[in-house]
């Protein structure tokens, strides 16, 4: 093995359809119009010295060491802003040329530390490379007089030179070692959209600087790491780097965390990680990284992973390690046992969504045909099954419709319920940047949201509706479109069933539904919404993107029908550009769904009754399988309570923290007589665990994810696994224990089984991924290479259904006890609940979870901002700190679920979406009081955590 090695061709490519042919260094070269001559010449084989430039921004030409020739041209002008033109004849080596490049070059190095034997970026240093490249062998210039280099010049302090910022907890900024050449203020800019960093000075007093003079940590920088990886020097490096050196091999892998999918460079010095770099050729992240993905891996090595099974008899015992196969015979025993005493039916699973495609379809198959059941369900249970019931029920399709490149297509952005810069940033980076090019964007969401109004990016629209509002509000744009004579009649005549659509039309047309109706449920401005639905109408592509906001509601799976009847009434459905998007919230929870983790569907979204289906999957796992559909999470919760379902084997998933009504899953998890986690920590659905199976990250097992855009891509092991095992062989383990034999010796094979009974996996295999990086599904003979866009010649199910979409209010009511709303969310520093992430250096942007308040209700309550506050609504309490802001609007609060010590769900209730039991977490009523500190219940929780969580010692055998 060795480092991957990624060309920087100096400049972006050019999309221009146009051929041109110049002549450099006396070979033809034939690129597109636009190109610039760097890049041409790149492309030709042939490298110009440069350090201003890389193709990740634009051109900039201020380091004078890319000049050239142009034949019929007076002067040396910069290859990379110099566009390559038919018929020019360029000379990128020449006498006056080499003198020119050394001359410059010299100058840089005049005012640079010589400590290359000793610097971080010694054999990784452009400005090495490039002095070499021109031939420099000895320097002119001295460092007397001026310079940014030491600390002390002629005796006296030096007021040029600033000390190192070492504030970010994962890269350093030195500098001394900085030589002006903007990439990393660009790349901030261009890239990443922050504009976070800027030059300060002229001259000789210019340098880099994050916000107004600040450290690193305290500017607006959120450590994407765009800086760091534009960086031609020492200037901007990762602190794991300075401590264990330069890489010698890299892996290209997958990112763990949400669902964008961004594809990853693991380089690494023998079997550790010494960074992981973003990989241009990822055709999700296109070379782009937040702070999670990039930096934020240190949790695989944390001293809290759990290393070695455990178990015990009773969840007030303390855990005992033992061996594998002693727990996996305890495991299997005691699911036999119960099944024996209270039926096949008393025992289910819950596969993960931050596992891979394969080791859910295995957790699904040891549950359908080991368990002889289908109590099979998964997290997208509790955040993304309305997509799948709504876009199955009008495209027929249980996914979104666009890739990710789609947005620079776009001229009309509507985001619903989605916060894309906090939970999916690099996307959002993407958006922002078609954004700034000019589309134009529509909000509705309850916050004002970071997008609502950055730099350079303001919404026209902003809908801040009242939580459990959405349908009432896509209604009355519906209203708008179909009133003012703004549908596309040519998309849906030839597209949709008209018939469908008439009736729609016909009941959003009615006066109920206007805008002047429903203000008074949503609190939306009627003249900012009927804005909104003409410029979404008539504002050209339109593409609307959402997430947890729209379908955690009572009324998610009708709000996505809602969003997919806005989208077929107005032509937004089949091309680049438009589309349905759900932005999916865990790296593989759209891969979860694909793989047969609902109760009632087989991989592939085929319905479990249906016995054609069946027959295909019995025939390739040699056992007749259940036709009845099995319990989903709350139906496994409720029996367990009621003493029916008494055994649960959890992988990859903390359901007492990230599921509702918590008290409601402590009874449940306290009732079962086993309860198996699979995890790499003691998470807190283990305080109530029996068996503990120790988990691998992503770093250390092969497979593949299935990110938000249906992109199949690989996950590849750098590493042995720390716990002995890869996930797939603990559930082939568990399965061999129970009596079922899955024999399989690499990941591989297991998804040859599952193109083999999944139509749109059918042509998805190990070799076809190497081959083209990444596909789309459906990928099968029809589309070899994979589905990039969805329904462009017709839906799936033939026709698009128009659904009509009703407001019913949900019943979590406001009233004199509990008169305010809560809704909650993520932040950009954490992930999901935070059991990664909470183990990484990232906790420094987030210790804990606050409460945001609007200025009006904290005043009223005598509520100051960082003042202990008692959140309590009809299902619990909790008590977490105040931060008095005005992105929320007066009568509504706002928190994250990110820390156990605070348990935001012991507040969120049963209330769930009517067709797939999605909880509503968007819309609880509470009241909030001043508080002391935790409440009654933090206490008794956490006193029951730490009594739980105790290992008894490893007593060794004596000799």
């Amino acid at each position: 093995m060795s480092l991957i090695q990624e060309t920087d061709f100096g400049t972006p490519r050019s999309r221009s359809e146009t051929m041109i042919t110049l002549t450099i260094d006396g070979q033809s070269v034939t690129v597109p119009e636009g190109t610039s001559i760097m890049r041409a010449a790149m492309e030709a084989g042939t490298q110009i010295p440069k350090l201003c430039a890389t193709d990740m921004v634009d051109a900039f030409g201020s380091c004078r060491m890319c000049l050239i020739e142009i034949e019929g041209r007076a002067g040396t002008p910069a290859s990379c802003t110099t566009p390559a033109l038919q018929g020019l004849v360029v000379h990128t080596q020449t006498d006056r040329l080499k003198k020119l490049r050394k001359g410059v070059m010299e100058l840089y190095i005049s005012d640079h530390p010589l400590d290359c034997l000793t610097c971080a970026a010694n054999g990784d240093c452009e400005l090495q490379d490039m002095a070499g490249a021109v031939g420099l062998r000895d320097m002119r210039y001295g460092y007397e007089g001026e310079n940014h280099v030491f600390a002390k010049s002629g005796g006296a302090a030096n007021a040029a030179w600033m000390p190192k910022d070492e504030s970010n907890p994962y890269f350093t900024y030195d500098p001394s070692k900085c030589i002006v050449c903007s990439r990393c203020v660009r790349a901030c800019e261009e890239v990443q959209g922050t504009f976070a960093l800027t030059i300060s000075g002229r001259g000789f007093d210019s340098r880099v600087s994050p916000g107004m003079s600040e450290s690193f940590l305290g500017s607006e920088c959120v450590s994407c790491g765009a800086c760091v990886q534009a960086c031609p020097t020492a200037t901007l490096t990762e602190k794991s780097v300075i401590e264990i050196g330069q890489p010698e091999h890299s892996v290209v892998t997958t990112c763990a965390y949400c669902g964008v999918g961004c594809a990853f460079k693991a380089e690494m010095r023998g079997e550790e990680v010494v960074r992981m770099v973003p990989y241009k050729d990822g055709k999700a992240n296109r070379g782009h990284s937040c702070v999670k993905g990039r930096f934020a891996w240190g949790y695989t090595t944390h001293k809290e992973r759990i290393l070695h099974p455990m178990i015990r008899e009773k969840i007030t015992d303390p855990w005992r390690e033992v061996s594998w196969d002693e727990a996996f015979a305890y495991a299997a025993a005691e699911f036999k046992r119960i099944q024996t005493t209270y039926g096949r039916d008393s025992v289910g699973g819950i596969t993960s969504s931050r596992c891979t495609n394969e080791e859910t379809y295995l957790v699904q198959k040891l549950i359908r045909a080991g368990f002889g059941n289908n109590n099979v369900d998964t997290c997208a249970r509790v955040c993304h099954s309305p997509t799948g019931y709504g876009l199955a029920t009008t495209f027929g399709t249980s996914a979104g419709t666009q890739d990710f490149d789609s947005v620079e297509h776009t001229d009309v952005v509507l985001i619903i319920g989605a916060n894309p810069t906090d939970a999916h940033p690099v996307f959002a980076s993407r958006m922002k940047k078609r954004l700034r090019a000019g589309a134009k964007l529509i909000v509705i969401d309850p916050r004002r949201t970071d997008i609502v109004r950055s730099t350079h990016v303001e919404a026209r629209h902003h809908l801040p509706l009242l939580p459990g509002t959405n349908v009432a509000v896509l209604t009355a744009l519906a209203h708008v479109i179909v009133t003012e004579g703004l549908v596309d009649e040519a998309f849906v005549r030839e597209r949709c069933d008209w018939s469908e659509f008439e009736d729609w039309a016909a009941f959003v047309a009615l006066p109920k539904n206007s805008p002047e109706a429903t203000a008074i449920m949503t609190g939306v401005d009627p003249k900012e919404l009927r804005g909104a639905a003409r410029l979404f109408a008539t504002g050209g592509n339109g593409a609307i993107y959402y997430g947890l906001g729209v379908t955690e509601h009572s009324q998610g799976s009708t709000t996505v029908i809602a969003i997919a009847n806005l989208a077929m009434a107005t032509g937004n459905i089949g091309r680049p550009g438009v589309g349905v998007n759900p932005l999916r919230g865990q790296n593989n929870v759209q891969g979860a769904c694909d793989m047969g983790s609902f109760p009632h569907e087989l991989p592939g979204y085929r319905h479990i009754s249906g016995d054609a289906v069946r027959e295909q999957f019995e025939a390739m796992w040699n056992v007749k399988l259940n036709k009845e559909p099995g319990l989903r999470i709350p139906n496994m919760f409720d029996a367990a309570i009621e003493g029916t379902f008494m055994g649960i084997y959890v992988q990859g998933e903390d359901i007492l923290q990230s599921d509702p009504n918590t008290k409601h899953v402590v009874a449940a998890l306290s009732a079962m007589e086993c309860v198996i986690v699979h995890d790499l920590f003691l998470n807190e659905t283990a305080n109530y665990a029996h068996v503990f199976l120790p988990g691998s990250t992503f770093l250390e097992k092969d497979g593949t994810f299935t990110n938000a855009e249906r992109r199949i891509q690989r996950v590849r092991k750098v590493m042995t696994p720390r716990n002995g095992l890869a996930d797939w062989e603990v559930t082939i383990r568990l399965a061999k224990a129970m009596g079922y034999d899955m024999p399989y010796n690499h990941p591989s094979e297991i998804m040859d089984e599952i193109a083999a009974l999944t139509p749109t996996f059918s042509g998805v295999s190990y070799a076809r991924l190497d081959e083209l990086g990444s596909v789309q599904w459906p990928c099968n003979a029809k589309t070899p290479l994979g589905t990039p866009v969805m329904h462009i010649d017709g839906f799936v199910r033939g026709k698009g259904k128009f659904v009509v979409t009703e407001y019913v209010a949900t019943d979590e009511r406001t009233g004199p006890r509990y008169p305010l709303l809560l809704t909650t969310g993520r932040i950009l520093s954490q992930y999901n609940v935070g059991a990664q992430t909470r183990r990484t250096d990232n906790i420094i942007w987030h210790e804990e979870d606050r409460l945001e308040m609007p200025p009006h209700d904290a005043e009223q309550r005598g509520v100051r901002d960082g003042d202990w506050v008692r959140l309590a609504s009809r299902a619990g309490e909790t008590t977490l700190r105040a931060l008095i802001t005005e992105r929320v609007a007066p009568g509504v609060v706002y928190t994250t679920f990110h820390h156990p010590d605070t348990q935001a769900n012991v507040i969120t209730t049963e209330y769930s979406d009517w067709a797939t039991n999605c909880p509503e977490y968007k819309v609880t009523a509470v009241q909030i009081s001043p508080s002391n500190g935790p409440s009654e219940w933090q206490k008794a929780y956490d006193e029951q955590a730490r009594h739980s969580r105790r290992i008894a010692p490893v007593v060794e055998a004596a000799e």
